[in-house]
């Protein structure tokens, strides 16, 4: 069971990177703003993601893979909050969306830990 939500994992930060380049304005429009080089920020996390991605998909590196991948949700949470304060200033329609992914980040990080870094081959 831990191998299909290690590759489940995997595919879905491989998919979520390569949106960072097929859709990049949703991901420019949350960047907070106090951050410089917004593209070149987006675009490196759209490559953190695809190479976390890829890492968890292969057994012998889904260690390594799970370790980034807590990082880079620990590294991009400012932008979760940068979206949730500015959805919620603008009353969006899905101001709850970027709430709830804040705690979602938590799930994600135990997800990474529990499919990658705990990965015992089974």
């Amino acid at each position: 069971m831990k191998t299909l939500s290690r590759i489940i994992m995997g595919l879905l930060y491989v998919g979520a990177g390569i949106n960072h380049f097929w859709h990049p304005a949703f991901y420019l429009q949350i960047m907070p703003k106090w951050l410089g080089w917004h593209e070149a920020l987006v675009q490196a996390s759209g490559v953190c993601e695809l190479i976390c991605g890829l890492l968890a998909l292969y057994s012998g590196t889904a260690r390594v893979g799970g370790w980034l991948t807590i990082l880079l949700l620990i590294a991009i949470f400012p932008a979760n909050i940068q979206m949730a304060i500015d959805w919620v200033r603008t009353c969006h329609a899905n101001a709850w969306v970027s709430i709830a992914r804040l705690p979602l980040q938590l799930a994600l990080m135990w997800w990474a830990w529990r499919s990658c870094v705990n990965y015992d081959g089974k």
